[in-house]
């Protein structure tokens, strides 16, 4: 992981569309997850930066402590938060580690609106339970038939699709299916072969129409720990 460090507020100052926030915990279910993943982080959340709106973050959870800012209601599973309670939240209630990881070059106009869409379709969708997710994670390690997206298929059936496929979803798949909506990742995977591992520097994970994402930068935020 990079030693860069910067503040909340930096982070926040900085965040845009498209950024990505990773986490790591020290408790059983986060070590299962760092294990299963042969990864240091156990969950992934989107930055959403969109005109005068307030930092949010896109991603799932099991807890409901925080109004999501889509429905304006408490819910389980996934979300949209405001970005500094959120990581907040992970990181001096769960006890995670926080580091962000930019998208270069910027998202554009047309990849925001296509983050848009996604949230209006997939806000609210169910976290799986802790059996489920394994068998997920499992599952998705397994070769599969592409999806009809890479044989041409349209939006729509496209995004059909994706929803059949999410009538739970876990946050490293509410980022890969936002990333693909936005052209980032190719179509034809399976969401579960998504999970917060593939999102950090380490695995490499190639995106499309000329983008990258930088490395780790540590946030250090208030009543947390450090990174």
């Amino acid at each position: 992981m990079a030693h860069t460090r910067i503040s909340l507020d930096k982070a926040l100052e900085l965040a845009r569309t498209g950024d990505l926030w990773v986490f790591r915990g020290r408790s059983a279910p986060d070590r299962a997850i760092q294990v299963t993943t042969n990864s240091p982080v156990n969950h992934v959340g989107m930055a959403v930066v969109i005109e005068d709106l307030p930092p949010l973050m896109w991603h799932a959870e099991l807890g409901r402590s925080l109004p999501d800012m889509w429905s304006g209601t408490h819910q389980r599973g996934v979300q949209l938060h405001d970005m500094r309670d959120a990581v907040c939240v992970w990181a001096a209630r769960y006890g995670q580690r926080a580091w962000l990881r930019q998208l270069e070059p910027s998202a554009t106009r047309e990849m925001e609106d296509a983050v848009l869409r996604t949230i209006a379709r997939l806000d609210g969708t169910s976290f799986p339970s802790t059996a489920r997710l394994a068998g997920r994670w499992l599952r998705g390690r397994l070769p599969s038939p592409r999806r009809a997206a890479r044989n041409g298929a349209t939006e729509g059936t496209r995004n059909g699709a994706i929803d059949r496929a999410l009538e739970t979803a876990y946050c490293a798949e509410v980022v890969a299916v936002t990333y693909e909506a936005m052209g980032l990742l190719p179509a034809g995977r399976r969401p579960n072969w998504y999970d917060p591992g593939r999102f950090w520097s380490g695995d490499n994970l190639a995106l499309g129409g000329g983008h990258r994402l930088g490395g780790e930068i540590a946030v250090d935020v208030p009543g947390g720990e450090s990174p």
